[in-house]
């Protein structure tokens, strides 16, 4: 475009069987600035298109005589505007015939923006060749627009639907790359100084940026952020924005999105490379900041489970003693596992206990049903009522009444499971109370894996419990008590995931901790919900 505002950019194609107008117009069209393409028919026109559209250089403007000797000029607009890589190029006709008023609605049927009869004044041709490019131009920039807000919208959901920070940064990065046409890098920033990255889908996991370079993202982050409260988009220089979070190796000046979490604590950055990105408008950068903020409100919920999560962990890794911190009970061997759930869900209110009572052994596994910092909580209120009740009491059906109304006056609205065994370690005489838990498998040393059958109701709910269930736990025989996080599993029934529990067990190797690593090894680690395991066999 030259200082008055005319276009001077362009590609016309001009398609006119008569060489003396095809220079004329093309005169004019260069005189103008433009560049000019220039055929004799249809076919031809239609295999030029064809070649520029696989080169990706198509006109901006197709100037189209009314009678060609191949096909009418109608024709191949309406054949131009059928192709769907074509149908943007706008279409002025031209005819030195066809000139009466009545000629040219076939013309403007057939899809063209503008008719002109020749000769026409050189201010007339170039008046219709910048009306015709520019009203194309704002089509093509609103079909952008409206592209750019379906890819908002869709990238918004995918991060609202997010259950990490990491899933979250990775999804807004790919929509950023998406909405900007080049690669992107998301960042966000807990209160911990956490930084987590999230790369477009493209970018290969070759050569990715150090500590150094993450540390100098962290600080960039803090100090462009620091006072802000609203969306800010800025350049970062490339001596300044570390390399290889576009592309690996390479250095590039960044764009950058920047936001605060509403507690302002956590800054949030959407980034892409100055060089190679597209022209982006002014609606095009408010898009970005639109993503930039929807990430940081999506952001905000899994920052708090964060928070929440990591008191509810060191609330139960104070409560729960470690396998070493165990106490010494005589008589007994005892093996112990805890594994939190993983990242992406909420920390359960599993526990056990291995207690002394009296000459006798009790002990506990019991999981709070819910999952968050209150049920960890209540976790703890129970595993601390239950050392508390055990010392004036032994009988397991009696201690389980006892914390049923523990939850029914200090937590009414919550239910838990418990399953208590009671062993006495000269006789092996076992006796057994289930609160709504898995009941626990006795292990033979020929391989023999069954269920104790003990049940109950849960606690919480008021109901009587009945007399505990008695066995004698014979020298060579292993008591295994589970939570279900261990084995329950999304669409497999309860029954069948047990049966897989005692099949495992019953096939793991001698010895309590074996027997816990392999159940651990046998359904995963890193699992929805919280697992907690007590192994127990009488001391040899």
């Amino acid at each position: 475009m030259d200082v008055n505002g005319k276009l001077t950019d362009t590609t016309v194609l001009v398609v006119d069987a008569t060489a003396a107008s095809r220079y004329a117009i093309g005169t004019v069209l260069r005189r103008a600035g433009h560049e000019v393409v220039a055929v004799t028919g249809g076919r031809e026109a239609l295999g030029e298109l064809d070649v520029r559209r696989r080169k990706g250089h198509l006109p901006d403007v197709a100037l189209i005589d009314v009678h060609l000797p191949d096909m009418s000029g109608f024709e191949l607009c309406r054949r131009l505007k059928e192709r769907p890589h074509m149908a943007g190029l706008p279409v002025v006709h031209f005819s030195a015939l066809s000139v009466v008023p009545a000629d040219r609605c076939p013309g403007l049927d057939s899809g063209a923006e503008a008719y002109l009869t020749v000769p026409a004044e050189p201010e007339d041709i170039e008046a219709a060749v910048r009306a015709a490019v520019r009203a194309a131009r704002l089509r093509a920039d609103d079909q952008a627009l409206v592209r750019r807000l379906r890819l908002l919208s869709e990238t918004i959901v995918t991060i609202q639907a997010a259950r990490s920070l990491p899933e979250l940064a990775d999804a807004a990065a790919d929509g950023a790359a998406r909405l900007l046409g080049c690669p992107a890098a998301v960042f966000v920033l807990d209160q911990d100084d956490e930084l987590y990255q999230g790369l477009y889908r493209e970018r290969t996991s070759l050569a990715l940026p150090g500590e150094d370079a993450h540390r100098t993202v962290r600080d960039l982050l803090r100090r462009l952020t620091r006072g802000q409260s609203d969306v800010q988009i800025t350049t970062v220089p490339s001596p300044q924005w570390p390399a290889g979070f576009f592309r690996p190796g390479v250095q590039h000046d960044a764009r950058l999105a920047l936001v605060l979490t509403q507690d302002g604590r956590a800054p949030v950055c959407l980034a892409a490379p100055t060089r190679g990105l597209r022209r982006v408008s002014p609606e095009g950068e408010a898009l970005l900041a639109q993503l930039a903020q929807a990430t940081a409100l999506a952001a905000e919920p899994l920052l708090m489970y964060q928070v929440e999560r990591h008191v509810a962990l060191t609330l139960q890794h104070s409560f729960l003693p470690r396998p070493h911190q165990l106490p010494e009970l005589p008589g007994v061997d005892i093996a112990v596992r805890y594994e939190p759930a993983s990242q992406e869900t909420e920390i359960g209110g599993d526990f056990y206990a291995a207690l002394r009572a009296g000459d006798e052994v009790l002990t506990a596994v019991g999981d709070v049903v819910g999952h968050s910092l209150d049920a960890a909580t209540v976790m703890v209120e129970l595993r601390h009522a239950l050392r508390a009740y055990c010392l004036t009491e032994s009988d397991p059906a009696a201690l389980a009444e006892r914390l049923d109304q523990v939850l029914q006056h200090y937590h009414a609205d919550v239910t838990a499971t418990v399953c208590l065994a009671l062993i006495d370690p000269a006789t092996g005489r076992t006796r057994i109370a289930n609160a709504g838990h898995i009941p626990p498998l006795i292990l033979g040393d020929d391989g023999s894996a069954e269920y104790v059958k003990a049940s109950g109701p849960l606690l919480g709910v008021g109901l009587p419990h009945p007399p505990p269930t008695e066995l004698v736990l014979a020298p060579t025989d292993r008591l295994l008590m589970v939570t279900d996080g261990l084995i329950e599993t999304r669409g497999t029934d309860l029954a069948v995931s047990m049966e897989q529990l005692r099949a495992a067990a019953g096939g793991a190797l001698p010895g309590l901790e074996a027997l816990c690593d392999t159940l651990l090894a046998s359904f995963g680690r890193h699992r929805e919900d919280d697992v907690a395991l007590l192994a127990l066999s009488l001391a040899n």
